[in-house]
């Protein structure tokens, strides 16, 4: 059985100025819609879609999650790398777009990066042979 083609797409998302750190948006891009986060800078783009309900990640919480600690304690790490749904709080890795809880259990991630003022967001795909 082969593996397919590798094809990569790329989509112009906006202009780097309508993002500031610490601000999300939503696109469509490559025929759905894609949540764009700035964090501190750093932009991630994922499918804005929650896998459980349908729920819109572009008004997640960006966050740390807890640490094992002693009781009474409270421990949090990971600061600025979990997206929690609004709707029910399922928590994504920002970065893998996989859950924290089932890494299994994944929303679709894009590659965003800055290129001539303009967010550029790229796909890979692979199309059967």
């Amino acid at each position: 059985m082969s593996a397919g083609v590798s094809t990569t797409e790329r989509e112009v998302a906006l202009p780097v100025a309508e993002l500031p750190p610490g601000t999300s948006t939503t696109v469509k891009a490559f025929g759905t819609t894609v949540a764009i986060f700035n964090v501190e800078g750093q932009l991630f783009a994922l499918s804005n879609h929650c896998p459980h309900h349908g729920g819109p990640l572009c008004h997640g919480r960006i966050s740390g999650t807890a640490l094992p600690s002693r009781p009474y304690e409270y421990r949090y790490g990971r600061e600025g790398r979990v997206l929690t749904c609004p709707w029910h709080g399922w928590e994504f890795d920002i970065e893998s777009g996989r859950t924290i809880f089932d890494p299994s259990v994944r929303v679709k991630t894009y590659e965003a990066r800055i290129e001539e003022g303009e967010i550029m967001l790229t796909r890979q795909r692979t199309e059967p042979r």
